[in-house]
């Protein structure tokens, strides 16, 4: 890959991620404490990623790569998803903001893959070429919460306005990105909505270790939303100065945990590897819950940092495992099924359930944290006990085949 192209495809992940990291962080913090929506609507907000995450796929599959050129899509969605977020902050009832928040991540949610399929397309050696390029994406984050927090934006509608500013200039940049038009073998090629969920990967489910494994992962996504939805307003709540930068320790965490990876997959397998970022759920959780008090506000940084165990020992662990375990020509639909059941399905019922337990606990003007995150925390912790029990899953060895 030339230098112009690396370079132009790492502004483009930077920006992509540095657009999500500045509303979606800090949302809560702001329709909470200045629009005083309640719990549930924060959640239902918070999940209307993963409602457009259950629906972009299909955009993806049956119009974009197949009738127009990617770049020009993303430049589209883009601009236009930039715009509705400046409607979005102008939005002061939940109905409309909801709606226009919707709008928006029907835009957004589509240009997760299509980013990276682009990405793919210019590379020689994507396992080699991509890692470099989308790492920029989490610095890209990280840089969004730095400034939100450094500016003290976190309960305004700025970051949205931010966000906006940012995705119109990302997508004015896509028309520069290198022309990747649709692949012959795709174009106008018939595809069902079967193929987009990827519905084919239900025949995995006949084998014991796979079912388990989606079972497991769908139910541990349920409590995950509690951090997504609330941690910013947890942190603000508890007067936590400066939470979005702090918040962003996490992403650190993220990148050095996805360095080492490997050697941990050598010693501990994709079981205990799933099992330990399970693990890092329930611990983050219990973190929040007892470390409110000044002299245990180490507490809080700890569940913080463990974000780096929690996504990528699950997440990355979890499609490396589909990867391996799907037979070649059902890759990508058990990729995109396990895609559909956590990142959408189960989010999106974690959004609505931990807005439901956060207005359980409300306290006046504020909320009773410590019985909010024990939720979540024995949740994550039945979900690990389970899977502990009925996963028989082969494991992997250090060639990362699966015996």
């Amino acid at each position: 890959m030339i230098l112009s192209t690396r370079l132009k495809l790492s502004a483009m992940m930077f920006l992509q991620y540095f657009v999500w990291g500045a509303w979606y962080v800090t949302m809560g913090t702001w329709l909470g404490q200045t629009l005083h929506f309640s719990g549930e609507q924060i959640g239902l907000a918070a999940g209307t990623t993963a409602l457009a995450a259950m629906i972009s796929p299909f955009f993806v599959g049956m119009v974009a790569d197949r009738f127009m050129a990617t770049e020009r899509i993303l430049a589209a969605l883009h601009i236009l998803g930039g715009i509705v977020l400046f409607f979005a902050a102008m939005q002061t009832t939940f109905g409309g903001f909801y709606g226009v928040l919707l709008i928006y991540t029907l835009c957004y949610m589509p240009t997760l893959a299509l980013s990276n399929s682009l990405s793919f397309r210019q590379m020689a050696d994507p396992g080699v070429e991509f890692p470099p390029i989308r790492v920029l994406g989490t610095i890209g984050w990280i840089a969004a919460g730095l400034a939100i927090g450094t500016l003290g934006l976190e309960a305004t509608a700025t970051p949205l306005q931010i966000a906006g500013g940012a995705s119109i200039l990302l997508g004015l940049f896509c028309l520069a990105l290198p022309h990747t038009p649709p692949l012959e073998k795709t174009t106008g090629k018939r595809v069902t909505w079967a193929d987009i969920v990827g519905l084919d990967a239900l025949k995995l489910m006949g084998e014991r270790s796979f079912a388990v494994f989606v079972i497991g992962s769908f139910l541990i996504c349920i409590p995950l939303q509690f951090y997504y939805a609330f941690a910013n307003m947890f942190l603000n709540e508890i007067h936590v100065a400066n939470a979005a930068s702090k918040m962003t320790l996490g992403q650190v965490s993220e990148i050095f945990f996805m360095l080492v990876m490997p050697w941990f997959f050598r010693r501990l397998g994709v079981k205990w590897m799933l099992l330990v970022g399970m693990l890092a759920w329930t611990a983050r959780y219990a973190f929040f819950a007892f470390g409110t008090h000044a002299d245990l506000v180490w507490m809080l940084y700890a569940g913080i940092l463990l974000h780096g165990i929690c996504y990528d020992f699950f997440f990355v662990t979890g499609q490396i495992y589909v990867d391996k375990k799907a037979p070649g020509d059902l890759r990508a639909a058990a990729q995109g099924f396990i895609a559909f059941v956590t990142l959408g399905v189960g989010m999106f019922i974690g959004s609505w359930a931990s807005g439901r337990v956060v207005d359980a606990f409300r306290l006046g003007d504020g909320h009773d944290w410590h019985r909010i995150w024990l939720v979540p925390a024995g949740g994550a912790a039945l979900v690990l006990v389970l899977f502990a029990l009925f996963f028989r899953s082969d494991d992997t060895s250090a060639d990362g085949a699966l015996r």
